[in-house]
C-alpha cells in the first residue's frame, strides 16, 4: 500500500481507501462488511469512509459493529463521517443541514454508531444554503477543541464556498477544513482539476475522491445495456443512473466502449485503469473505493501495480479516448 498526506495536514492516508456507500447496511449482509473490511484492512487500507446519511445511519452502525469485532487498533486506523442530508427519511428542519445544532448532534451519534470516541475525518456533505458557512466554521471548531473531531473538511463545495471558509477561519482563528471529498473519474475531472487548482498549494487543501468508477460505468459492464439487478439497474438509484449516462450528446458509453477496448489492447482491467488513473494526480490523497465483494475489492486494490506498470504513451491514448 502506498500513503499520502491529507492535503497539507500531517495524516497519512492510505492512497486506497474504503467507503460504505450503497452496500453497508442495505446492499450486502453483515459477514460480507465484515469480510470486506478485513480485507481492506489486511492489504493496508488504512481509511473507512461513511456518512449519516448511508443507510440512514445503518451503514455507520454495521461499520462501527464490523471493526470493533475485528479488534482493529483504534490508533492504526481513520474513519469519517459526513453531516448535512440527516439519517431519517423525513427528517425535521433540526435534523439536518449544517446548523450549528445538527452538526453536533450528528457527530455524536456517527460516533454512538461507529463505537468510537472521535472522528478522524469529518465532512460537511454539500453546502448548506440555509446556514451561514461562519456557523458552520464554528461548529466544527468547536468539535476538534472538544477531542471530538481531528480534521473538517466538505464535499462536493464549490472553490468560492471552501474558499471563504477558509477565509472565516483565518480571520477568527478557528480550525479551518483540511479536505474536500469530490467525485472524480475520467467521465468527471473538471472541479478537481480546474476549479480547486489554487486551493491546492495556497490552502494546502487534500481530496479524498469518490466514484473513480463512476459507480461501475468505467469497467465497462454497462456496455450492452443495464442488468437490473446492478447499481444503475436498481429502482431506487433510477436518478444515480441519469446522472452516470449523462446527456446524449455526452456519448459517454461510446467513450467508455473505447476506453475498454483500449484496456483489453493493455492487457490491463478497466477498473484498475480507471482507478490507476485517479491515483496519478498528485493532488488526490485517497482513492475511496466501493465493493459488495472481496474479491472485487481485492481486484481494484491492484490499481496500485498498474498506476506504475502503465506507460506514458498508454495514458495519453487513454486522455484521447475521453478528449
Amino acid at each position: 500500500m502506498e500513503y499520502r498526506r491529507l492535503g497539507s495536514s500531517g495524516l497519512q492516508l492510505s492512497a486506497l481507501s474504503f467507503g460504505a456507500w450503497v452496500t453497508f447496511g442495505g446492499q450486502i449482509a453483515r459477514d460480507e462488511a465484515r469480510n470486506l473490511i478485513a480485507a481492506a484492512w489486511d492489504n493496508g487500507v488504512n481509511f473507512f469512509d461513511n456518512a449519516e446519511g448511508y443507510a440512514q445511519g445503518r451503514a455507520e452502525q454495521v461499520m462501527g459493529d464490523v471493526i470493533a469485532d475485528l479488534r482493529l487498533p483504534r490508533d492504526g486506523y481513520c474513519v469519517s463521517s459526513k453531516v448535512f442530508f440527516g439519517s431519517l427519511e423525513h427528517p425535521a428542519p433540526t435534523q439536518r443541514g449544517l446548523s450549528r445544532k445538527h452538526v453536533t448532534d450528528a457527530c455524536h451519534a456517527a460516533l454512538k454508531r461507529l463505537r468510537v470516541d472521535y472522528l478522524d475525518l469529518y465532512y460537511c456533505h454539500r453546502p448548506d444554503p440555509d446556514t451561514p458557512i461562519a456557523e458552520t466554521v464554528m461548529a466544527m471548531d468547536t468539535l476538534i477543541r472538544q477531542g471530538k473531531v481531528l480534521y473538517w473538511g466538505t464535499s462536493e463545495w464549490s472553490a468560492a464556498q471552501i474558499g471563504e471558509a477558509l477565509a472565516i477561519a483565518q480571520d477568527r482563528n478557528l480550525y479551518a477544513p483540511v479536505m474536500e471529498q469530490p467525485q472524480y473519474n475520467l467521465l468527471h475531472r473538471e472541479r478537481v482539476e480546474t476549479e480547486y487548482a489554487a486551493l491546492y498549494a495556497g490552502a494546502g487543501l487534500g481530496t479524498t475522491i469518490w466514484s473513480p468508477l463512476a459507480s461501475g460505468l468505467l469497467t465497462g459492464k454497462y456496455n450492452d445495456g443495464i442488468d437490473p439487478a446492478s447499481r444503475l439497474g436498481q429502482e431506487s438509484l433510477g436518478w444515480l443512473q441519469a446522472s452516470v449516462l449523462g446527456d446524449p450528446a455526452q456519448d459517454r458509453l461510446g467513450k467508455v466502449r473505447r476506453f475498454t477496448a483500449l484496456a483489453q489492447e493493455l492487457g490491463e482491467s478497466p477498473a484498475q485503469l480507471a482507478i490507476a488513473w485517479c491515483l496519478r494526480n498528485p493532488h488526490v490523497s485517497s482513492v475511496i473505493l466501493g465493493a459488495s465483494r472481496v474479491a472485487q475489492l481485492e481486484e481494484n486494490l491492484r490499481a496500485l501495480d498498474v498506476a506504475t506498470r502503465v506507460e506514458d504513451a498508454a495514458w495519453k491514448k487513454i486522455e484521447a479516448a475521453f478528449a
